[in-house]
């Protein structure tokens, strides 16, 4: 029996802060420095009068008091105040554009509420065109990295996917550490006997701090007579990047792939690994034993990556890498790129980067079991 073992970072079955709709790279940087200050002083004990100051110009900036959903804020702060005494700050009348706003609370205790970066409704057309990645692709076992929640990968299951299609009998996903909520699911035509969450793993430089970006879920999958143990990752990307976090996620990776193989010789360590194949990271894994499925003979394929054009090694950050077991079984290796809009071969419905699949490729391989 040959088994279709998948990934793909789906990207668009989330929804985006609006933020990243900005072209700017410049402007996209303030508004995110300006919100994790935002996020450092309201999470502060006490608010010195400074502090005041500067949390009412960067909600007077943003409008991050504004709920117009016609002109949503790229910031807002969520007020949950069921007393007066419980708010940050008055909200100003609909429609009306403050010069001031005065702080009320003298510290984190004294307001319920948080604030969020704005999101856009999930983009129709780039949904459509993800289900048609995942249906061209048709693997028995598909890890989808960045995926809301677990009633969105559902919907798109069975809404989607569903559509003139045999939607998947399993879509799992637990929620990961991402506060944006990026989570890691999958999709199986086979009975998804465990799932291991590795939420909690401790940060070694800091063990009050979460390992892990998001989670590194162990799925352990049963194929007849054998079982299947997928690792699914998305370590920390290079925004505000973090190489010795990525590396000790890498490192983590490497131990569960060493007890996952104490169950069975069948793991599968896959995912967005937002790192190249010569990065500490990655050869953090390779030196475990296992093995990139792109550099087995039966990839053919004149892509070197999987993110973008896909034409350099620098491209490549999505991986499956197998266990020596199931290397020895391999029979073919693919890469769908035509999802992608920067990629020179892509869907006639992919028109724009706003419809494309997602801007990473479907990686997979047919593994005998």
């Amino acid at each position: 029996m040959a088994v279709r073992i998948g990934t793909f970072n789906t990207e668009n079955l989330f929804r985006r802060p609006s933020v990243f709709r900005l072209s700017d790279a410049t402007e996209r940087k303030e508004v995110l420095d300006d919100f994790d200050t935002l996020v450092a002083l309201l999470d502060k004990k006490t608010y010195t009068d400074g502090d005041k100051q500067k949390i009412s110009e960067l909600i007077l900036k943003h409008r991050a008091y504004s709920s117009d959903p016609e002109n949503p804020p790229l910031i807002y702060v969520n007020q949950n105040r069921p007393g007066r005494k419980s708010g940050l700050f008055d909200t100003p009348p609909p429609g009306t554009e403050p010069t001031e706003l005065p702080i009320r609370a003298g510290g984190r205790a004294e307001w319920a509420g948080w604030a969020e970066l704005g999101q856009d409704d999930l983009d129709m057309a780039a949904v459509s065109n993800t289900g048609r990645v995942v249906r061209e692709v048709n693997a028995e076992v598909l890890l989808t990295p960045e995926v809301e929640d677990r009633l969105t990968l559902d919907r798109f299951n069975e809404q989607v996917l569903g559509l003139g299609w045999q939607p998947y009998p399993v879509d799992l996903l637990i929620d990961g550490n991402d506060p944006r909520g990026i989570d890691i699911g999958i999709l199986s035509r086979f009975p998804v006997t465990s799932v291991r969450p590795h939420l909690f793993d401790p940060d070694p430089e800091d063990p009050t701090k979460h390992l892990f970006s998001r989670d590194c879920p162990e799925y352990e999958i049963q194929l007849d007579q054998e079982s299947l143990v997928v690792l699914g990752n998305h370590l920390k990307s290079k925004f505000n990047d973090d190489p010795e976090l990525r590396l000790h996620q890498a490192e983590r990776v490497a131990e569960i792939y060493r007890a996952a193989l104490e169950r069975t010789p069948n793991v599968v360590v896959a995912g967005d690994l937002n790192d190249t194949p010569n990065s500490k990271p990655v050869e953090t894994l390779l030196d475990a034993g296992l093995r990139d499925v792109m550099s087995h003979p039966s990839y053919q394929g004149d892509d070197l990556g999987t993110h973008g054009t896909c034409k350099q090694q620098r491209d490549k950050l999505d991986y499956i890498m197998l266990s020596p077991a199931l290397w020895e079984k391999v029979q073919h290796v693919g890469l769908e790129t035509r999802g992608i809009f920067a990629h020179s071969n892509h869907f006639n419905t992919v028109r724009t980067k706003i419809d494309e699949a997602s801007d990473h490729a479907a990686l997979y391989v047919d593994v005998a079991m």
